[in-house]
């Protein structure tokens, strides 16, 4: 290109030139109604002839009367889940979305190509990508660079459909088991959240950053009033910080988070959507945040006709982006009217072109006006060694939490099993509720699936002839929309048809028959749980809450009638929460936890139950004896048991406990140092773990602390490093553990992050309730430090 030619290209278009001057060329081009329109979203049904249909929703994007080819005239910001909207083949997917890009480059004054975004969570949830097992199961694999890996698949996954924001990972620290998006999360440790958040990130990202991943749900969405979804939060500023924004600012600080999702509720009556101190104070301005700010799908809308502080939705628009807000999505009902809160004085220009800035810079920084369109001919969605990552999450993070010896099962023909329970051979069971089938169910279309269900598994593994099958009752009979509304109160009189009780079977028709089977059978296994389902139509997923940690529907029944025969029984509970099982704990056999293992599920789960794999997962969240001990997380404070001693209260399987086909012992505890000065100091301290069993296995080494005295009151014991060491029979492992003093901070008066000097009880054991050795480390200083902003928040652990 000559000199001359140069000269007359736009300098936002040359791509040898810094971001910052391509932001500034191209605001300083743009009319009023240009920088609006980068500032929300558009949600339709592409098609690759251009002829693009509205998908429109009561409670996401209603129609606003104004024609699609108006809206684009002046750009967009971004396209709602351009392949996960509807059914639709990837590759024709692609071209659709191709030809949206097309218009609005060639069609649009200054040719600013749209993103795209997609949900992600356990995969991109679209038609075909690999089906991952949920968050739970990432947390409960306790290992971070095999999350970090299913980042990446995921990551190239999305690229290849030219994907550049991903809604995920969900960064919520689980409170109250009965609330329905706590399949969603990490678990109940604000730390082990923190670190699994950042290797997805990372993995999500990669190094350019070229797919931007989403942290949710700014903040504290999970310590909602009564575990109900949308419902107020209560919680004062040090628990905030110290539990809820953590992890945030980890994956903020260490992974470079390039978008964050603001939640749904409010805090303190203040809505989320509309809290300056948190999306600029603390994101931008205490954090250092450089990413997008985009809205929980109409969660702008929400501050008019659900929290009711906006009088119409310009006012809900102009307190979303004076707050800090970037992007409205998943449409535009309440962006478009920033031109009219502008010239109502309640939001100013200065403010519109921020937010442009930012959603100009992202643009640039990953690509898009150099590469705007996604290539049809490189689409991958699904690969082998995609499914393979899959089922070595699966493997990992299935958790064994009680053995009489009945496993493994044997594998020589010598022994007839009873398969028992709905979820024996259901795929969708095995799902978790933001996989694309499981989100089918809404909108009335379903998806076939080829998975492998345990059932199928385990007569591949043991024979047809040694597995008999009884289903014995459904938890759900038929499964369809079911929610009466979506978001807010149902009045009291309300009893509709589509509600969750009338979802939930009471049939007990076919437990006789289940009984027999197991009498039948040398070892029976049943199979129990819940089912993914937004909104009610299933039992556990977003906006599927409960209020009992009893199995849902006549599962107790079936699962009492058939350790009524005397038969051996092992219970495999998959699902979005850890139920009870009705006093039957002690009855069972063995127990398994599998949580939404996903598409190879099955294989995994006979795997480990004939012994070909060893179990290895540990709880990434504590098992409360009972609702009426919820809320109960491992890490709280004392006196949370309300009386001296409370049977109803605690777990019966702590946070970290799980077992495996081999035992560990630790020994020989060396404090190296067991002192360390407040400033710069870190402990470092070595142990030794044998394996006493006659099998190798895999060990999650876990090491707690407790402050002793302090200014607040703290935690009964609080994770600091962890660690998965595989031991062969007979064999030792030395682990290494060195732990910044940063690590010991909690939140003062002022919302600060101190360290006082003091003694701490250090606990090193097999879960956070067995502990296996102790000592004491001290912080000397003579004063309170305060933390610097990049204060170093993650301990090392190696093992020999």
């Amino acid at each position: 290109m000559s000199l001359d030619h140069q000269s007359e290209v736009p300098v936002y278009r040359r791509a040898d030139t810094p971001t910052e001057a391509r932001v500034a060329d191209l605001l300083a081009r743009m009319t009023i109604d240009e920088k609006i329109a980068q500032l929300h979203a558009v949600w339709l049904k592409l098609r690759a002839n251009g002829r693009h249909e509205w998908r429109t929703e009561d409670f996401a994007q209603r129609d606003t009367g104004v024609p699609l080819d108006t809206l684009l005239q002046h750009g967009l910001g971004q396209v709602t889940r351009p392949l996960g909207t509807h059914t639709v083949d990837p590759q024709e997917g692609v071209e659709a979305f191709n030809a949206l890009q097309r218009q609005m480059i060639e069609h649009t004054r200054l040719g600013i190509p749209v993103m795209a975004h997609e949900e992600c969570l356990v995969g991109l949830m679209i038609k075909d990508a690999t089906l991952f097992p949920s968050p739970l199961n990432y947390a409960a694999t306790w290992n971070p660079a095999l999350v970090g890996r299913v980042g990446e698949v995921i990551g190239e996954q999305a690229r290849s459909i030219g994907c550049h924001q991903g809604l995920a990972p969900v960064l919520d620290v689980s409170r109250d088991p009965r609330w329905g998006r706590t399949e969603e999360t990490f678990g109940e440790d604000p730390y082990l959240v923190g670190v699994m958040a950042c290797h997805y990130v990372q993995g999500l990202q990669g190094e350019k950053r070229d797919v931007l991943a989403t942290l949710k749900h700014f903040v504290a969405h999970s310590a909602s009033e009564g575990a109900r979804n949308h419902a107020p939060v209560h919680v004062g500023p040090r628990e905030l910080n110290d539990t809820f924004l953590l992890p945030f600012e980890m994956a903020v600080k260490l992974a470079h988070a390039g978008s964050i999702m603001p939640a749904y509720h409010d805090i303190d009556g203040v809505p989320c959507h509309a809290n300056r101190d948190l999306l600029q104070g603390v994101l931008r301005d205490k954090w250092g945040f450089d990413g997008l700010i985009v809205a929980d799908y109409a969660a702008v809308n929400l501050l008019y006709t659900h929290h009711g502080i906006a009088r119409d939705v310009a006012d809900a628009a102009a307190q979303s982006f004076n707050a800090g807000l970037d992007i409205e999505l998943p449409g535009h009902e309440c962006a478009l009217h920033l031109k009219e809160t502008l010239a109502r004085g309640e939001i100013s220009e200065v403010t519109i072109d921020a937010a442009v800035k930012r959603v100009l810079r992202a643009k640039f920084d990953i690509g898009l006006f150099e590469q705007p369109y996604a290539d049809v001919a490189r689409v991958n969605v699904r690969s082998e060694a995609a499914s393979d990552v899959a089922h070595e999450v699966a493997l990992e993070s299935v958790v064994l939490l009680r053995n009489d010896g009945v496993l493994p099962l044997a594998n020589d023909g010598r022994q007839n099993v009873a398969v028992i329970g709905p979820t024996a051979d259901d795929p969708l069971a095995l799902l978790a509720g933001y996989s694309f089938p499981v989100h089918l169910i809404n909108s009335g279309e379903s998806a076939h699936s080829s998975m492998t269900t345990p059932l199928q598994a385990l007569r591949n593994v043991l024979g047809e002839a040694h597995v008999s099958y009884a289903q014995g009752c459904a938890i759900i009979e038929e499964r369809r929309a079911g929610a009466p509304v979506f978001p807010g109160d149902v009045s009291l009189d309300t009893r509709e048809v589509g509600t969750r009780d009338a979802l939930i079977s009471t049939n007990t028709t076919h437990i006789i028959a289940a009984a027999e089977a197991a009498r039948a059978a040398d070892v029976a296994i049943v199979f129990v749980g819940d089912l993914a389902g937004l909104f009610q139509s299933g039992t556990v997923g977003e906006g599927s809450d409960t209020d009992s940690l009893a199995l849902p529907g006549v599962q107790q029944a079936l699962l009492d009638a058939v350790l009524a025969t005397g038969t051996p029984t092992v219970v495999v509970m998959t699902g979005g929460r850890p139920y009870n099982l009705g006093g039957q704990e002690e009855r069972v056999a063995a127990l398994l936890m599998a949580f939404a293992p996903g598409e190879k599920g099955g294989e995994a789960l006979a795997a480990l139950l004939v012994g070909h794999e060893n179990f290895s997962g540990r709880l990434p969240l504590s098992v409360p004896t009972s609702a009426g001990a919820v809320p109960y997380v491992y890490n709280h404070r004392l006196k949370s048991a309300g009386t001296p001693v409370a049977w109803h209260f605690g777990s019966r399987y702590p946070f970290g406990f799980g077992l495996g086909y081999t035992r560990f012992a630790y020994e020989a505890l060396d404090i190296a140092t067991p002192t360390a000065p407040i400033e710069t100091g870190t402990f470092a301290f070595s142990f030794t773990v044998k394996n006493t069993g006659a099998r190798s296995g895999v060990e999650v080494v876990q090491i707690y602390l407790r402050d002793r005295v302090a200014s607040s009151a703290r935690p009964v014991r609080e994770l600091k490093a962890f660690s998965r060491v595989t031991v062969q029979a007979g064999g030792a492992a030395r682990v290494h553990v060195r732990l910044p003093v940063d690590m010991l901070n909690f939140t003062d008066g002022r919302g600060e992050r101190i360290v006082e000097p003091g003694e701490f009880d250090l606990m090193i054991g097999s879960s956070s309730r067995d502990i296996h050795l102790h000592a004491t480390l001290a912080v000397t200083g003579k004063a309170t430090r305060t933390l610097p902003r990049d204060w170093r928040m993650t301990s090392d652990v190696s093992v020999d």
